[in-house]
């Protein structure tokens, strides 16, 4: 079979299989999120934090939960770093300079993941299982509670309670991240993925040199960090690594792992509001904007325009062959796509137009499916966006299921959705004016402008993925990238909260004959039209000296 034609046969696999666990998964998460009921393990934890589980908060004490924990998150992440050399499984690997423990810290809080580092030559396995698992846990778990509480607040009425973060959070990591995972490492591990507690294996190779092949607890890692949509990889090459991505079934079940909770939550949504066509609606603006751009970069990569690549038929540098262009695409799309960031080969290599669409992903806002709950969230904020907009085109107070979309909804919304491009834009444009910048560049002209860009992109939208080309170990690039990835998750996270509890304050307000349909191909298209208008004014004027610049040379 050519490459091309076991692309199409791994791309129908997955869509059945997104297919099949959709209504399922995205019906179960709705319970969890709805019921009353507290299993024993999640009573015990509620007793050691000291949390009444059946009390609920208001917006400003959901988020104020949401950033302490965070915060407290942070700062132990951190001192695991800085105490590694006292910690077992250090391998004689001591502890992280200042810079890149904080901005690791910040990584694995934000669920970026970006890392400045090589693992397996800098973590050890403890800081690897009790610091930066955990956080692949919890902080999906995070973002799952801060979406299901927007929900709340459409389906509440007249009411200042979104729920309770702890109870959210702790369910969220327990009741439906935890399971799937532990299931999927087994998988893993059957597939060839490594799973070990030593060092490494020492070996000697061709030239009678020895050598250490690194190993590490791979496989439990590797399914939190897809199925999370993390994206830090336990070694340095990533899923691009034999250890973590062995095969093209490991490389297809990472990509389902990637995109399985992203997608159900849109059934989620439409069971929770009572109307399963509203998840529908936006699960297919996410469909298509996903298909859009999975036939830009694969295109892009088939069809590549400089003269190594047109010789050899095919842009193959920075691939694995193993996997070969469309099943990179596959990944790159789906990684960029999502907030997960993991890459299974060289985003630095992916043509002008191919690294364009990854980074496009990016700008978007991410919502092609989007974060564990951040996409959720994200496209919401769109939709609100987008009805507001039909309102004033019509001339009508906008409606959207039933709440009134008035000043201080629009506000936070636009709020949530400008945070992002104001730190890519203003990170970037520092970046470039910095004398030091160019000598981090693996490259110069349009691609270089490309790789800071990316790296911007990546952080404020809590991504994790990079133009490796680009060299971030600076104390410049250090804490820069760190304070957008922090202001990059928690700017939105504290506007969608207080659009959650806005909405949930106002009485339901029954449709009539002027109220938007929500649920059709129209409002589809309007939602779509949204969401790729936002990233044209906002990014095409970086974007035509960046890629569009380096597809045309």
């Amino acid at each position: 079979m050519s490459d091309t034609g076991a692309g199409f046969v791994q791309l129908g696999i997955l869509l059945v299989a997104l297919a099949v666990v959709y209504r399922p998964l995205g019906d179960y998460m709705a319970r969890v999120f709805t019921s009353k009921k507290h299993l024993k393990v999640e009573r015990v934890l509620y007793r050691v934090v000291r949390v009444n589980p059946d009390s609920e908060q208001r917006w400003t004490t959901y988020a104020a939960g949401v950033l302490g924990f965070s915060f407290v998150s942070v700062v132990v992440l951190y001192l695991l770093q800085r105490l590694q050399s006292v910690l077992p499984f250090n391998f004689g690997r001591g502890t992280l300079d200042p810079a890149t423990s904080f901005n690791t810290a910040v990584s694995f809080v934000t669920n970026t993941n970006w890392q400045s580092y090589v693992p397996e030559t800098v973590m050890g396995h403890t800081v690897q299982m009790a610091g930066l698992t955990v956080q692949n846990f919890v902080s999906a778990a995070v973002g799952l509670a801060v979406a299901v509480a927007l929900v709340r607040g459409f389906v509440r009425a007249k009411t200042d309670r979104l729920g309770n973060v702890w109870v959210d959070i702790v369910r969220g990591a327990v009741r439906i991240l935890l399971p799937i995972a532990f299931l999927f490492a087994i998988v893993l591990i059957a597939f060839g993925t490594v799973m070990s507690l030593t060092k490494g294996v020492d070996v000697t190779g061709p030239d009678g040199v020895q050598h250490t092949i690194a190993l590490a607890p791979v496989a439990s890692q590797e399914s939190i960090k897809e199925l999370g949509t993390n994206g830090g990889g336990i070694l340095n090459a990533n899923s691009a690594h034999p250890f973590e991505n062995p095969n093209s079934w490991t490389n297809l079940i990472e990509i389902f792992l990637i995109l399985v909770i992203p997608v159900s939550l849109t059934r989620t949504f439409g069971t929770m509001v009572g109307n399963k066509r509203q998840g529908t609606a936006l699960l297919a603006v996410m469909g298509i904007l996903w298909a859009g751009m999975l036939t830009l970069i694969w295109w892009a990569e088939a069809h590549p325009n400089g003269p190594a690549a047109l010789l050899a038929g095919a842009g193959m540098e920075g691939k694995e062959t193993r996997f070969g262009i469309p099943s990179t695409a596959l990944f790159a799309n789906s990684t960029t796509g999502t907030s997960t960031g993991a890459v299974n080969g060289a985003h630095d290599s992916l043509s002008g137009l191919g690294g364009g669409g990854a980074l496009l992903n990016m700008l978007f806002s991410e919502i092609t499916p989007g974060g564990v709950g951040t996409g959720l969230y994200s496209i919401l904020v769109f939709a609100i966006i987008a009805v507001f907009l039909a309102g004033l085109m019509v001339g009508r107070t906008p409606e959207y299921l039933g709440k009134k979309l008035g000043r201080r909804e629009i506000t936070t919304a636009s709020i949530a959705i400008l945070a992002m491009p104001t730190l890519v834009l203003i990170g970037s444009g520092v970046a470039l004016m910095m004398k030091d910048t160019a000598g981090a560049l693996g490259n110069s002209g349009a691609h270089g402008l490309s790789e800071v860009l990316y790296a911007f992109a990546s952080t404020s939208n809590n991504n994790g993925s990079a133009f490796g080309g680009i060299t971030v170990t600076s104390n410049f690039f250090q804490s820069t990238l760190g304070v957008c990835m922090l202001l990059g998750r928690f700017i939105p996270i504290i506007a969608v909260l207080c659009l959650a509890g806005s909405l949930a304050s106002q009485k339901r307000v029954p449709e009539s004959a002027g109220t938007l349909p929500t649920t059709g191909p129209q409002f589809v298209t309007m939602l779509a039209g949204t969401v790729l208008l936002v990233a044209a004014l906002t990014f095409v004027p970086a974007l035509a000296l960046g890629p569009i610049a380096e597809a045309l040379a």
